[in-house]
């Protein structure tokens, strides 16, 4: 099944951990833990935000979008692992592949750039406190919300096509968890320098830009932090944006070390471990991070509860 006769296989089969088949029965019990977790939790951000009046602001309202973002983003490639984890049958079809290619990174893409509008909001919040509700306004939050989404499309839409159209030679053997753009790049028999230039550059904007403009805000924040008279505003201001930095920390790092070097120098494992932790861990891991850390999603929580079992 190596070889075929046509450019593009009828179907792929996912390798995964096939040199090391002990991992497959804890990594199906992980997921079929942490994926409806992560569901779970961002449903449950999204009611919240939604119900309750005083989280009706631009910061909830983009925490809304990164756990809307979050669903689509685990349900794009965990089912199909829970799958072929369970199956002795690891295959997916060439069309499923390309169907998976445009979610995930439309997905991946639109949460880099959303981390970098949450950013901005905090900056403004904290170094512009009064004029937050002029500046960030409902117009300028949809604007800003359109923009990621379209952007996160429009890097999907280029960079998948441009890498579905990559010679294969028959090959349907990838050594991977899912379907993603570097394995594929990786996989191809024909010329693909410019298929990596072009994924390079991309990414710079994609991945490098916004992780320095998050910096930049952070950095202005801690500085007008530091300057706040009140020790119970800085403890709020620090307990809010703690809580994004983790984030970013948890989603940039991986995705930098997997994106941000040509596919064909990417070691044989790293793409597992990378995809399972920006796919599968930091969207379950982010509605806890931010409700664990933040009272007023808890209060909202804890009164939603209360006001669902009163009205019982």
């Amino acid at each position: 099944m190596g070889l075929a006769n046509e450019s593009h296989p009828q179907e792929f089969i996912l390798l995964g951990f096939a040199d090391h088949p002990w991992l497959e029965l804890p990594l199906f019990v992980l997921l079929l833990i942490t994926y409806p977790m992560a569901m779970t939790g961002n449903i449950s951000i999204i009611l919240v935000s939604r119900l309750e009046p005083h989280l009706h602001s631009p910061m909830y309202f983009f925490l809304t979008n990164l756990s809307f973002l979050d669903m689509c983003y685990t349900t794009s490639i965990v089912p199909q692992m829970l799958f072929n984890l369970g199956s002795s049958r690891k295959t997916i079809s060439y069309v499923g592949c390309a169907v998976q290619l445009y979610f995930f990174h439309m997905m991946g893409g639109s949460e880099c750039l959303l981390l970098a509008v949450m950013s901005l909001d905090r900056y403004v919040a904290i170094c512009r406190p009064l004029h937050y509700t002029l500046i960030m306004n409902q117009r300028l939050c949809n604007l800003l919300a359109s923009i990621v989404w379209l952007s996160g499309l429009t890097y999907a839409v280029s960079e998948t096509s441009a890498t579905l159209r990559l010679p294969l030679c028959g090959l349907n053997k990838l050594d991977h968890l899912l379907c993603e753009i570097p394995i594929l790049i990786k996989n191809a028999c024909g010329e693909k320098s410019a298929n990596e230039l072009t994924l390079s550059v991309v990414c710079i904007f994609m991945l490098a830009v916004p992780l320095c403009l998050i910096l930049t805000s952070y950095a202005c924040i801690g500085h007008a932090v530091f300057k706040m008279k009140s020790s119970e505003g800085r403890k709020k201001a620090f307990g809010t944006c703690s809580s994004h930095l983790i984030v970013v920390f948890l989603f940039y790092g991986p995705a930098i070390s997997m994106y941000l070097q040509p596919p064909s120098s990417i070691s044989k494992d790293q793409p597992k471990f990378m995809a399972l932790f920006y796919g599968v861990v930091t969207p379950t891991l982010n509605p806890f991070i931010y409700t664990l850390r933040n009272k007023d999603v808890k209060g909202a929580v804890g009164s939603l509860v209360r006001r669902i079992f009163s009205s019982k």
